[in-house]
């Protein structure tokens, strides 16, 4: 299902069109009534758990009695554009990352970010963000996909590990390994000092969940690695997860976002919020599992769970 080049291109060629949605100017009430296109185009961001998504929204929308494609592209930048102007009609997005991002570009790079821990604040700011570039935000699921933190088995039972604030209490010397960036945001170094009192002594540059960072932390090399809550492979280096108890980390639960014009009717709503209730953090890790270690395809995997669920007919 994925088509990059299609999608680059289509892009392309639309950059009149993407320009045609509600103008900064034009930003405010919306009196259009919402759409009900019978052809839905679903955007992915291109990696696993996007893909997984996008195909379970896919699903969804043809027992609705859509018909539907699959586009990918990997760039928020493109793709938010395309969704603006109806060229994209519905992308799996995470509620604080995407609020900070319309945030940004609305307000400059240097805004006040508007995610948080808190949920209904967080949803709050991204709806009133999305609604006047005519999309919708539709309900946030129980699915969350947020930066956590994550140590080897043995290394959490030698010091009674459960959560971050068990961490911060041990006294315990922690060498991190991350992002370059790490060293500044709120949520990773800066975070676990102020909000654990972990004893973080150094950054090392590995990136975000990366098979190289996990890799240091199982050899002992590095003795934490930052990393996210649907991470697939941490049972492969031995590593488990721990609490983020304090609530540093934003509240990215996983939403639909739609263009209220192509997509705003209540029938999509209804099929693609039935998921919100249903799909779990534990869920969404194993699926990637599925795809990432198993060498499942997405559109199976997907399948298989909605079946499994009852919210899709075999």
């Amino acid at each position: 299902m994925r088509a990059r080049a299609l999608f680059t291109a289509l892009l392309l060629s639309a950059c009149t069109a993407c320009a045609s949605g509600p103008t900064l100017e034009d930003q405010g009430e919306v009196t259009a009534p919402p759409g009900d296109s019978s052809r839905l185009t679903v955007g992915s961001a291109g990696f696993t758990e996007s893909d997984l998504l996008a195909q379970m929204y896919s699903l969804l929308l043809r027992q609705a009695g859509y018909e539907t494609q699959i586009i990918t592209v990997a760039n928020r930048e493109l793709y938010e554009p395309a969704l603006e102007s109806g060229r994209v009609d519905v992308v799996p997005e995470y509620a604080a990352t995407f609020a900070d991002w319309l945030n940004a570009k609305q307000n400059g790079p240097d805004a006040e970010p508007v995610g948080s821990p808190g949920l209904a604040t967080t949803m709050k700011a991204l709806r009133r963000l999305a609604t006047p570039r005519g999309l919708t935000v539709l309900e946030p699921g129980k699915a969350v996909d947020q930066n956590a933190f994550a140590v080897t088995r043995e290394f959490a039972a030698e010091h009674s590990l459960r959560t971050l604030s068990d961490l911060g209490a041990s006294g315990v010397p922690v060498r991190l390994a991350a992002g370059d960036e790490c060293v500044s945001r709120p949520y990773c170094r800066p975070g676990l000092e102020r909000t654990y009192g972990i004893d973080v002594t150094a950054v090392d540059p590995k990136g975000v969940g990366t098979t190289q960072a996990k890799r240091a932390v199982q050899s002992g090399q590095d003795h934490m690695v930052l990393t996210t809550t649907t991470d697939a492979t941490l049972d492969a280096f031995g590593l488990v997860l721990l609490e983020d108890d304090k609530g540093l980390q934003n509240a990215d639960a996983v939403v639909p976002v739609v263009n209220r014009a192509r997509a705003g009717n209540e029938r999509v709503a209804r099929s693609l919020d039935a998921l919100a209730p249903v799909l779990t953090t534990a869920d969404l890790a194993d699926l990637n599992r599925q795809v990432d270690s198993w060498r499942r395809l997405p559109e199976d995997v997907a399948r298989a769970y909605l079946e499994e669920k009852g919210l899709l007919g075999s």
